[in-house]
Parts: C-alpha cells; sequence; structure tokens
C-alpha cells in the first residue's frame, strides 16, 4: 500500500506519539459518515488489532484494516500550519467527490 506523508505531517504524528508513550503507532481507518459518504481517521494506537497491516513510513508506525487499503491507495497526508491551517488533510486521488471541508469523500 502507497501512503504519503507530507514533512509537516511526520512532524505532527511524531509530536503526537511523543506525548503518548504507551503508543505503538497511528491507526489511520475509513469510516461511513459525513457529507460526501466517507470519512478518515487517525487514532493513537496502543495495542494494534491482530488483523491489522503495518505500514512504517518515516518512522511512523501506521496500522490499517486490510480491507480499506483499497480506499487509502495512494492517499498523501498533510498537516498545513499557519493562521488558516484545520488540522490534518488528505488527499485521495482515488475520491470522486469530497465535502466542503475536504473530511469526506467518495469513491
Amino acid at each position: 500500500m502507497h501512503i504519503i506523508l507530507t514533512p509537516s505531517a511526520v512532524t505532527e504524528l511524531q509530536r503526537l506519539l511523543q506525548e503518548n508513550s504507551s503508543a505503538a503507532g497511528i491507526r489511520l481507518k475509513v469510516e461511513a459518515g459525513g457529507c460526501a459518504g466517507l470519512t478518515y481517521k487517525l487514532e493513537i494506537v496502543e495495542t494494534p488489532k491482530p488483523t491489522e497491516s503495518r505500514i512504517e513510513i518515516e518512522g511512523i508506525p501506521l496500522y490499517v484494516n486490510p480491507d480499506h487499503a483499497l480506499f487509502l491507495e495512494g492517499i498523501e497526508i498533510d498537516y498545513p500550519t499557519g493562521l488558516a491551517a484545520r488540522g490534518f488533510v488528505f488527499r485521495n486521488p482515488q475520491a470522486k467527490s469530497t465535502c466542503g471541508c475536504g473530511n469526506s469523500f467518495s469513491i
């Protein structure tokens, strides 16, 4: 599976993991919801599920349910900084549509 983390996303994810010493990594998943039908979720993981795949990017362990891999292939995760920043931003080349807030999509 191909996932891209921008340098600013790497920095923020490293910070989050350092704040939680019991964290094993970050869970990246897709859930039903949002204006466009599906939403992205990032969660700190203390105990990964045995069914999850582990991917390491820039030293950050990411855990993904194999059923979600299809929706996440090629995704870029960014963490813009500045006055207009609003947290993690997901850019999915497979998305056929996204909502105005950019947090939900459809394929």
